[in-house]
């Protein structure tokens, strides 16, 4: 029997074709907020040899962990609504270290991710944020690999770097790691979650309320 890495690596074709039956996990958009606290150099530690793309300051008294999905549309809502306003208040001007981290609910998200990390580091947000603007074009479309190697032609890619970054088993394994941490130790039960200095906040979450956690912990 075939396991969830042999249905993904493979070329592009295939693992598409596939993607619209495959689930990796059946975790929609949360909601509400838990006040849990988990252990913040845990969280700093991601599982499968992992290497975050994070933001901001490294060194700020505050580290914002989100764990995404592209095919959220709760993921989607943030990233569009929310984060161009975090970005400008809290990261860019280096108040907070903000790591975006993949959750991977399904096999369209490990595409998008592994799509990402083979753009390179310059690219890799940029990557993710086409796919957030164009998810209503992607994740529902009854032919993900032609809808989804469309947009990645626009990101630069081609055929043989499209397939190429599927072929890489490493990631994959590491972004199954991650997911399974995520559930295990860390109570995951949706997406986005996000956690302040290991304190979680579930579901969709407005600058404001993220605001009332940031903003005490900077004082």
């Amino acid at each position: 029997m075939a396991n969830r890495r042999n249905i993904l690596i493979g070329s592009g074709a295939a693992v598409l074709a596939a993607a619209s039956g495959t689930s990796l996990s059946l975790l929609f958009g949360a909601t509400g907020a838990l006040a849990q606290q988990f252990d913040a150099a845990k969280l700093m530690a991601p599982a499968g040899n992992y290497k975050d793309h994070a933001l901001g300051n490294p060194q700020s008294k505050v580290t914002l962990i989100e764990y995404l999905s592209p095919t959220c549309p709760h993921c989607k809502a943030f990233a569009l609504d929310v984060y161009p306003q975090l970005k400008a208040e809290y990261i860019d001007t280096n108040k907070i270290q903000y790591i975006p981290r993949p959750f991977i609910r399904n096999v369209l998200d490990a595409v998008v991710f592994m799509l990402a990390e083979a753009a390179g580091e310059a690219k890799y947000h940029d990557v993710v944020e086409t796919f957030f603007k164009t998810q209503d074009t992607w994740a529902a479309s009854n032919t993900p690999n032609d809808a989804i190697f469309a947009i990645a032609q626009q990101l630069g890619f081609t055929k043989e770097s499209y397939d190429a970054a599927l072929t890489n088993q490493d990631l994959y394994a590491g972004l199954e790691a991650v997911q399974k941490q995520a559930l295990d130790e860390f109570k995951l039960q949706g997406t986005p979650t996000f956690y302040i200095n290991g304190k979680m906040l579930s579901g969709e979450t407005s600058l404001e309320a993220l605001k009332a956690e940031i903003d005490p912990l900077l004082a």
